[in-house]
């Protein structure tokens, strides 16, 4: 019998058994819809943190005071005030490092903004001209502060789109306009492009102003800053930006390489260890998924061995009209690989509609932005695996019917 009478076989076996078939394949569908949607939310949330990451500009380190030791990497405790504004002008020196593109300070602060009657709290930045090429910002509206304005302390800001809706109800009403912040009056003079958030936070709720202007107002003319941000000159010299800002940090600082009080961080770190959390995260729920694909199988067999057990007249009749175990095996698999493959085909269409559905319906009960990214390679493998589940799971029973006895078989009731 050829493979086709023999697939035609298998199709009218599965049909006349309508309501185990569905069963079985119900089985297969959840296992390979619970792996493909939990490998694709581990897929989304690596993609989000990354495109965050990204938003922080390219070329972009970050160094943060306070530090610990582990594998010879140091990490950042961030407890301590170890950073200063003459820290951030010693790295923007070319002489100290001639591979460091720019550098932007942070002086930050929580403070409340007033307009009228509107009030809105957010994070005020005191930072230098430079901050916008670090960051990669554009302005969608107005201009930067100049080195002028910062060497002055004067009292202009720049708002995050956010912000500026908040307390304006629009970017453009708010350009030109004055803002309170504690006892003094602001000038707005631009606002900010939306990227988004980020790792630092909502980056479109923001309040930039010159480091100076935050120190003298708002800081009591302390100089420490949160983190100094500084860009490698191109991204074929982010090693040698690294050294050299280490270096001079632990010269100015009077301490061993053992005993640094900051740390330096960079994207490709950030990422590195993103990847290692998300990857062993995807194993494990993978694997507890994959569990559920095992009962499938199991089911499948199940399933199969009952088959065997109702149709042994039938599998004697065959063999004694002259088929060969080969041929009894060969249908029973067919049946078996069937039923995992249709199974597979509709949890990989479950998948997609619940990489569709998930998001929208977790975007009713919380803000936090939940991606599913099914890649057509994940849907291939599991449509491969459905397959090799069905065959594996159907060896035994048709091993169990190729080898009957064709006398025994037809005494069977």
């Amino acid at each position: 019998m050829g493979w086709l009478q023999t697939l035609r076989t298998a199709l009218a076996a599965i049909a006349s058994h309508r309501m185990r078939s569905a069963l079985t394949v119900l089985g297969i569908l959840i296992g390979i819809a619970s792996v493909g949607l939990t490998v694709g939310l581990a897929q989304g949330t690596t993609n989000q943190v990354q495109d965050q990451i990204s938003t922080l500009g390219s070329n972009l380190l970050m160094v943060s005071p306070g530090s610990s030791t582990s594998g010879g990497i140091r990490g950042g405790r961030g407890s301590a005030q170890t950073l200063t504004i003459a820290d951030a002008e010693a790295l923007s020196d070319s002489a100290v490092a001639p591979d460091i593109g720019g550098v932007a300070p942070l002086m930050q602060t929580s403070q409340v903004l007033s307009v009228g009657d509107t009030t809105w709290t957010t994070t005020v930045v005191g930072t230098t001209v430079p901050w916008t090429d670090v960051r990669q910002r554009k302005l969608d509206l107005g201009s930067f502060f100049t080195q002028a304005e910062v060497d002055e302390a004067a009292p202009v800001v720049v708002l995050g789109p956010s912000t500026a809706a908040e307390l304006f109800g629009s970017s453009a009403r708010a350009i030109g306009s004055s803002i309170t912040i504690g006892t003094d009056q602001y000038q707005v003079i631009g606002i900010l492009n939306s990227v988004g958030t980020s790792t630092l936070g909502d980056e479109d709720d923001t309040a930039v102003m010159p480091w100076t202007t935050v120190s003298a107002r708002l800081n009591s003319g302390a100089t420490n800053v949160s983190m100094i941000m500084f860009a490698s000159a191109t991204s074929s010299t982010m090693n040698l930006a690294y050294q050299e800002a280490n270096a001079a940090l632990l010269t100015r600082h009077n301490v061993a390489t053992d005993a640094a009080d900051f740390t330096i961080q960079s994207q490709q770190s950030l990422m590195n260890v993103i990847s290692s959390v998300t990857g062993a995260l995807t194993l494990l729920l993978g694997g507890l998924a994959a569990i559920s694909l095992l009962v499938g199988g199991i089911g499948v067999m199940n399933i199969m061995l009952v088959s065997v057990s109702e149709r042994v007249r039938e599998i004697g009749l065959r063999k004694a009209l002259g088929a060969r175990p080969g041929a009894i095996r060969a249908q029973f698999l067919s049946e078996a690989a069937m039923l995992a493959l249709v199974g597979g085909i509709l949890g990989i269409a479950l998948s997609y509609l619940g990489a569709w559905g998930i998001p929208r319906i977790a975007g009713r009960f919380t803000t936090t932005s939940v991606s599913v990214v099914i890649s057509p390679a994940v849907a291939l493998l599991a449509l491969v695996v459905s397959a090799l589940v069905g065959i594996i799971a159907g060896v035994y029973p048709a091993s169990r019917a190729a080898r009957m006895a064709p006398i025994d078989a037809l005494r069977a009731e």
